[in-house]
C-alpha cells in the first residue's frame, strides 16, 4: 500500500437510515475530521437542549427549525428552507420543527455520541 487515501462516493439512499423516535431519523457520512448527516423531523419534534464540543452547521433542505439558542435559550432563531445557521462549539440549543423538515448538519470533528450511540437526549 502507498499510504494514499482513497475517495469515497456515496447516494443518501443508499446510506442506512437510524431512527431515533417517531419523530427523528437521521442517515449519517463521518470522514477522519468532519461527520455530515441528513436528518429528518417530523412537525412537533423536539430536540432537547444540549451542547456538544463539536463545531455544528446546519442548513435546512425542507421545512424550518425555531431554535433556542444560549443558556437560557434566551435567542430565538428561526431558519428555513435554504438557510443555515452555524453554531460554535459548546454553545446549548435546541430545535424545535415547525414542519416536516430535512436539514443537512455538519460537525467538526464528528460526533463521538453520535457514532457510539450515547446520544441518549435524541433517544426518547
Amino acid at each position: 500500500m502507498s499510504g494514499k487515501r482513497a475517495a469515497k462516493w456515496y447516494r443518501w439512499d443508499q446510506v442506512p437510515r437510524e431512527e431515533l423516535h417517531e419523530r427523528l431519523s437521521r442517515r449519517l457520512i463521518t470522514g477522519d475530521q468532519v461527520m455530515l448527516a441528513h436528518v429528518y423531523l417530523k412537525q412537533g419534534c423536539v430536540v432537547p437542549k444540549h451542547s456538544h464540543e463539536n463545531e455544528q452547521f446546519t442548513y435546512i433542505l425542507e421545512g424550518a427549525l425555531r431554535f433556542l439558542v444560549g443558556d437560557a435559550g434566551a435567542e430565538e432563531i428561526v431558519v428555513h428552507a435554504g438557510e443555515v445557521l452555524h453554531l460554535p462549539a459548546n454553545v446549548p440549543h435546541e430545535a424545535h420543527a415547525l414542519e416536516d423538515t430535512l436539514d443537512i448538519d455538519i460537525f467538526y470533528p464528528p460526533r463521538a455520541d453520535w457514532l457510539n450511540k450515547t446520544d441518549a437526549y435524541l433517544r426518547r
